[in-house]
């Protein structure tokens, strides 16, 4: 990765996740900056991160991050994936200091600050839950809210393989979410960026009583923030930005289904 920071306001902006989750965030990102381009690289070869060891998946995302940078010449840098932001941002930061560079976090403060007395579920990958960062974003808010982790390994894996619905979906779901229907939860709080795509599918089994929280738009800004501060927002209003997607897989699947996701009707979303 180049020492120097790449001070072309025309070039792309990297967008990282181990798999197809990360086009959530992505998403989020082209509606708040439409005249940038992006590039989407999804490492599903390697997926899922979220059962892999803290090493693994920190020199797999360097890895990752210094390929788009190098290779396209990227001016930013987003890591959304909740794992991979857990193992590797903070060393990023420290190797490239002057580079913008975003990572993701559970979006924990609105769900526990939106009311009194709040009951939050985190659903998040084990390797997410188990990572200091989480630790300590618990930490900061566990006096304004009763804060439930709850584990969901294998649960990413039904958005790469394209099932957002379904029985076995559903009974998955059940499965893991009816043991706090006696919680009184008042929010759950989507910590895998692959889970926004199954938003309608947990919708379905809470009930339209308890609020969905996801932190893709919180790190668009950020990233956006980054970019003002560092003068490389891109300028060119008869610019229309472009998506280009990337996968470490050779399933050539992969890239329609990205494409897929990237265009998925906008309730799934939101």
């Amino acid at each position: 990765m180049p020492e120097h920071t790449n001070n072309s306001a025309a070039s792309p902006i990297a967008v990282f996740d181990s798999g197809l989750g990360g086009i959530s965030v992505l998403r989020e990102m082209v509606k708040l900056m439409p005249d940038e381009d992006f590039i989407y690289l999804g490492d599903s070869k390697n997926a899922p991160y979220g059962t892999k060891s803290l090493e693994a998946v920190r020199q797999l995302t360097i890895d990752n991050i210094h390929f788009l940078v190098d290779r396209y010449h990227c001016k930013a840098a987003a890591v959304a994936c909740n794992t991979a932001t857990s193992a590797a941002v903070r060393i990023l930061r420290e190797m490239h200091p002057d580079f913008p560079l975003v990572g993701v976090e559970p979006a924990l403060k609105p769900a526990a600050l939106a009311r009194e007395n709040a009951r939050v579920l985190v659903m998040a990958t084990p390797m997410t839950l188990r990572e200091e960062k989480f630790r300590k974003l618990e930490h900061r808010f566990d006096s304004e809210a009763a804060i439930y982790p709850l584990p969901c390994p294998g649960l990413m894996e039904y958005v790469e393989n394209g099932i957002l619905s379904g029985q076995e979906l559903a009974a998955y779901l059940h499965e893991h979410l009816d043991p706090y229907k006696d919680k009184g939860i008042t929010g759950i709080v989507l910590g895998c960026t692959h889970y926004p795509f199954l938003r309608e599918a947990i919708r379905n089994v809470v009930g339209d009583q308890v609020e969905i929280y996801d932190g893709g738009l919180g790190t668009a800004r950020e990233l956006l923030r980054r970019l003002r501060e560092a003068g490389l927002c891109r300028n060119d209003p008869d610019h229309k930005g472009e998506v280009t997607f990337l996968n470490s897989s050779d399933d050539p699947s992969l890239l329609e289904r990205s494409k897929d996701l990237f265009y998925l009707k906008e309730e799934v979303s939101n």
